[in-house]
C-alpha cells in the first residue's frame, strides 16, 4: 500500500539530466510538496508531501506540473 505522504509519476519525454532537472524544479515549486526527485533512467519522478497534504489533489497538480514543463505525466 502507497504511503499517503508520498507518490510517484512516471514521466515520458525526457532525454538528458537537464530534463530531469526541469521536472524536479517544477515538482520542487509547488505548495505542500516537501521534496520531489526524479530518476532519468527509470522515468519515475518521486513526490514527498508536507504533513496534512491532500494526496490525490497534489498529485494532480504534479502531473499538470508535468506537463506544463513539457513533458508526459502517468500516476503509479
Amino acid at each position: 500500500m502507497a504511503n499517503p505522504d508520498n507518490f510517484s509519476l512516471q514521466v515520458s519525454g525526457m532525454h538528458c539530466a537537464s530534463c530531469a532537472g526541469k521536472v524536479e524544479r517544477s515538482l520542487q515549486a509547488l505548495d505542500g510538496v516537501a521534496n520531489a526527485s526524479v530518476n532519468l533512467a527509470t522515468e519515475t519522478a518521486y513526490i514527498d508531501l508536507l504533513p496534512g497534504q491532500d494526496r490525490q489533489q497534489l498529485a494532480e497538480l504534479a502531473a499538470d506540473a508535468v506537463r506544463q514543463a513539457g513533458y508526459q505525466p502517468r500516476l503509479q
